[in-house]
């Protein structure tokens, strides 16, 4: 079990929040003995404690609930691209949280998972027109490097025109994945014309599209005007249940869903004030995915 969210959460040190998470989501499972390169698959047989995850059979678990180790299977690594949406409605909070916070420990925890399975491992921060970028490698010097950016984050602008993201994700890359954890807020359609690129150029997509669940329930512990983080409007809001507001949200929130899923993008909601177990189970998924 993935240790308490909220003591994982202020947890500043990067590195460490996400070896925690996933010890706690590995749940003790360590490195197994491989019989070694070059070796035709061989046998299943049933996982025990110590056994390395990566050699778990995720259809087959599907198939029968149970887990089954593949012996004798060379494992190859793909590469893993994780995109930060760093505009400023990510300052968004929820009482000690933001959605920026809540990003950065999530790309952490991924981040590790798919090192500690051989992937090689990226990072991409959309802020104010353009992207930072640090490319996908596999060694621990770069790991290293990968949580030293994540930490230094801080939310500004907008998202900008995915026209001048197209170049980076060109290529004969092959076995990539891409996992992009955003609020979804735009204004001009950037964020839907930067997946729909993605989309375009033939990668495999995940979507953890993060939310607070005040903006969700509209429950703003007695405020009566908000302001949009990204243009700096005002707006009024009432306290008590807001039952138009409801359904708008949830409307948007189905519609979202549909858009990306008819894209064949996977799509997830993150609530900051929940754990991170799901997306880390379906990070897992698409990765056998890909590789299958």
């Amino acid at each position: 079990m993935i240790p308490d969210h909220h003591i994982l959460m202020a947890i500043k040190d990067l590195s460490l929040a996400a070896r925690q998470t996933i010890d706690g989501f590995m749940n003790g499972i360590n490195k197994s003995k491989v019989k070694g390169p070059g070796l035709e698959f061989s046998q299943y047989r049933s996982y025990q404690p110590g056994d390395d995850l990566r050699w778990l059979d995720w259809k087959r678990y599907a198939r029968s609930d149970r887990y089954y180790i593949r012996e004798s299977e060379v494992e190859t690594g793909i590469s893993v691209r994780l995109l930060i949406d760093a505009s400023l409605s990510m300052n968004h909070r929820e009482g000690s949280y933001t959605k920026m916070g809540y990003a950065r420990h999530l790309a952490a925890a991924l981040g590790w998972l798919a090192f500690t399975q051989g992937d090689s491992v990226g990072l991409y921060i959309f802020q104010e027109g353009t992207v930072h970028t640090l490319p996908a490698r596999k060694d621990a010097q770069h790991m290293a490097r990968f949580f030293h950016q994540l930490e230094g984050i801080e939310a500004g602008g907008k998202v900008g025109n995915p026209i001048h993201y197209k170049h980076i994700f060109l290529g004969e890359q092959k076995r990539e994945l891409l996992i992009f954890i955003t609020d979804l807020y735009e204004r001009d359609g950037e964020v839907s014309g930067l997946l729909e690129m993605l989309a375009a150029l033939g990668h495999e997509i995940i979507v953890f599209h993060i939310m607070a669940g005040n903006e969700i329930e509209k429950d703003f512990g007695g405020y009566t005007e908000v302001e949009d983080l990204e243009t700096g409007e005002r707006l009024a809001v009432s306290g008590g249940k807001d039952v138009e507001y409801t359904e708008r949200m949830r409307a948007w929130m189905a519609n979202v869903r549909m858009r990306l899923l008819n894209k064949n993008i996977v799509y997830q909601l993150m609530r900051i004030d929940q754990p991170m177990d799901q997306a880390l189970r379906d990070y897992l998924k698409q990765r056998q995915q890909i590789k299958s």
